[in-house]
């Protein structure tokens, strides 16, 4: 192997079977590249399956899923959502789209996911929300028996960006499907891909009422075309329907999920093995309750000899991809004014100290090694 061969962060993995280019034959030898035909439908059919979702809409985004959820669940302009401070941008955009106003919520040690104890602080000032937006950071499954039972005696709606975590369970259960509405990316960095692409669950305890809501979202995901003879249409729409051809690539990505889960398992166990003797390195917290897709294997840095610019410079000139934990939100520019409760201030001690490595399915053992190495060699 070549020391200077590039080692990403996670990297899109296709089955060696060659799954999904049997479904994207189907889609050509078929003429349905647009978006509709049997391999969205399949798609849709075989996550639910897979996750136990009631019902789903294949969308062109996560972020488009999250849009969706929220117009699904009749967010207003002025309203208020409760959202996870610690997560990606995406998590929370669309809540500006809608012209609503996002509230930040610190995460808790346990989980690095939404704090209850913050979320209850939260409510205290704003009783009247109704929307909690919870995400799955880095596969990591939120608390949710806790942010349920709280957004219960509120009535609030749970959206759950589920982005990061297919695959991951909680008390037996796959996150996406806790809350009235889930969502799923399948970005070229997720643990399934399907290039790029997303898609909408529906949970509600109401069969009928989940149903009629995965088909207002197609329904506004096509541009909210009127069932008429001409073009007609009585509500703003969106151009967010996934395509066959890329339905098909999540068809066949499907078939590996287990197998992807699994490497991303051995990869985080493979790196705790490594660093179990450097007392300077903690691992991502791993919840007994949960069992985490690790879609990446995450570490934060307690002491002053190593400070995680020092890891991603020292992978970096070894041509390997490493990153940093994600920004809190509240302390992005464009966010600037938003309200935030955190009292212990958690998600911006992780984003200091943290580095996400090299989680990428397709590593072999000598090249975690190598990883481990470069890392290791920064206490010598």
């Amino acid at each position: 192997m070549s020391e200077n061969k590039r080692i990403f962060l996670s990297s899109p993995h296709m089955s060696d079977e060659g799954y999904e280019k049997e479904y994207i034959n189907l889609a050509f030898d078929t003429n349905w590249i647009a978006p509709l035909g049997q391999n969205v439908d399949g798609f849709e059919n075989e996550l639910c399956a897979y996750t136990g979702a009631k019902y789903a809409a294949a969308l062109s985004a996560g972020t488009a899923a999250i849009h969706l959820a929220l117009k699904a669940a009749g967010i207003k302009p002025g309203d208020r959502v409760f959202c996870p401070t610690l997560t990606f941008s995406a998590t929370v955009n669309p809540v500006v789209y809608e012209n609503a106003i996002p509230v930040f919520i610190d995460c808790d040690e346990e989980t690095w996911n939404m704090s209850p104890k913050a979320l209850e602080k939260a409510f205290e000032k704003y009783p009247d929300t109704k929307f909690v937006a919870v995400a799955h950071l880095y596969g990591l499954a939120a608390d949710m028996d806790e942010i349920m039972r709280i957004c219960r005696e509120h009535n609030a709606v749970i959206i759950e960006d589920a982005a990061e975590s297919l695959g991951t369970t909680y008390k037996g259960k796959m996150t996406g499907t806790f809350g009235e509405y889930g969502i799923y990316s399948f970005n070229g960095n997720k643990i399934i891909t399907t290039s790029g692409g997303g898609a909408l669950v529906c949970n509600l305890a109401d069969d009928e009422k989940a149903e009629e809501r995965i088909k207002k979202a197609r329904f506004w995901a096509t541009q909210s075309r009127d069932p008429a003879r001409h073009y007609q249409h009585s509500e703003i729409g969106y151009n967010y329907r996934m395509s066959n051809i890329v339905a098909g690539i999540g068809r066949g990505q499907l078939k590996v999920l287990n197998e992807r889960v699994a490497k991303k398992r051995y990869i985080f166990d493979f790196y705790k093995k490594a660093f179990a003797d450097i007392a300077d390195i903690h691992m991502m917290p791993i919840d007994r309750d949960s069992v985490s897709n690790c879609w990446l294997t995450c570490i934060t840095l307690t002491g002053d000899r190593v400070k995680p610019l020092d890891i991603l410079l020292a992978l970096e000139k070894e041509n390997i991809e490493a990153r940093p934990i994600w920004k809190p939100l509240h302390l992005q520019p464009v966010f600037e004014g938003c309200d935030y409760f955190g009292e212990e201030h958690t998600a911006q001690k992780i984003f200091d100290c943290g580095v996400c490595l090299p989680s990428d399915t397709k590593m072999t053992d000598e090249e975690l090694e190598r990883v481990a190495s470069i890392v290791k060699f920064l206490w010598k």
